[in-house]
């Protein structure tokens, strides 16, 4: 019959048969690498009791690291100090290192204590200096600066409206996409291309590092709209009075009140002496004193 199907034959089940163990092989791979993957992860599970050791200067600090759970028998325990600049190790190879030889301590076998901490090792910022410009013309550029010098590690920062935390960039968030600002949280600076009249506000700016965080004190930023009318009917008004002062120089210049008097077209001289009189001052007599005769 020419709807009648052969019997599978050995050829057909074969290709039935290399497809699945194909992805069982497949399955069996994903599986392995699920578990070694899940081992890895899970080979050492750490826990702190503080994250963020808060102490005076000249004390001793314990950095809380507790093994919850492990897989493997001798975990190999590492500290770092991360700073600005560059990583130093603490502890490599169950061996403090350098300095941390003196004045560290491994406790319990995974935490570690310091002793006599300083502001080089970790400072909480103190609160940053800011500066924001009390009044801006719309459409004008304004900058406002956040700097704090006393954390460490070195901060960054955040700028806040309102009580409102602002975002890096104006134009990735749809409730601000009329501004245009940036926020470097480097830097501590937020700059604006071209305000607009909804900037205005009371801004606060948030340094932070792994210690904490501190704010500097609300500013208000004020801007206004520039009245352009009002500018060029001052302008007008300064050139007014100008061109009235300078006619009326001039008026007084050709009416002489600038020209210096003159007796007979020649300038006063002091009287001479007539020959043969001599005057000496005297104290009793006045000015002068008549010394000599006139000679006829």
């Amino acid at each position: 019959m020419g709807n009648a199907q052969a019997p599978p034959g050995p050829g057909r089940r074969l290709s039935i048969i290399l497809p699945i163990m194909a992805l069982r092989r497949r399955a069996a791979l994903f599986l392995l690498f699920a578990a070694m993957l899940r081992y890895r992860i899970l080979a050492v599970e750490l826990i702190s009791t503080n994250l963020n050791p808060v102490v005076q200067e000249f004390q001793r600090a314990e950095l809380s690291c507790i093994i919850a759970s492990t897989k493997t028998a001798h975990p190999r325990i590492e500290w770092k100090k991360i700073g600005s600049k560059e990583t130093t190790y603490l502890l490599y190879n169950n061996k403090l290192q350098g300095e941390w030889a003196q004045r560290a301590q491994l406790h319990s076998r995974t935490s570690l204590i310091i002793y006599n901490v300083t502001r080089a090792d970790k400072v909480k910022p103190v609160a940053p200096k800011c500066r924001v410009p009390q009044s801006v013309p719309v459409g004008k550029s304004a900058t406002l600066s956040c700097q704090e010098k006393e954390g460490f590690p070195e901060p960054t920062y955040s700028w806040h409206r309102n009580g409102e935390t602002l975002p890096l960039d104006s134009k990735t968030s749809s409730k601000f996409q009329n501004s245009s600002f940036t926020v470097d949280p480097r830097t501590g600076t937020l700059v604006f291309s071209e305000v607009q009249k909804g900037d205005s506000g009371r801004y606060s700016c948030r340094a932070m590092n792994a210690v904490g965080n501190a704010w500097c004190e609300g500013q208000d930023m004020e801007v206004y709209d520039l009245n352009i009318a009002g500018i060029i009917v001052g302008i007008l008004v300064v050139l007014l009075v100008l061109s009235l002062t300078t006619v009326g120089i001039c008026c007084a210049y050709r009416k002489g009140f600038f020209v210096n008097n003159k007796q007979n077209g020649n300038s006063y001289k002091t009287p001479t002496k007539p020959d043969g009189v001599n005057y000496i001052r005297t104290d009793d007599e006045g000015d002068f004193r008549h010394k000599s005769s006139f000679v006829i």
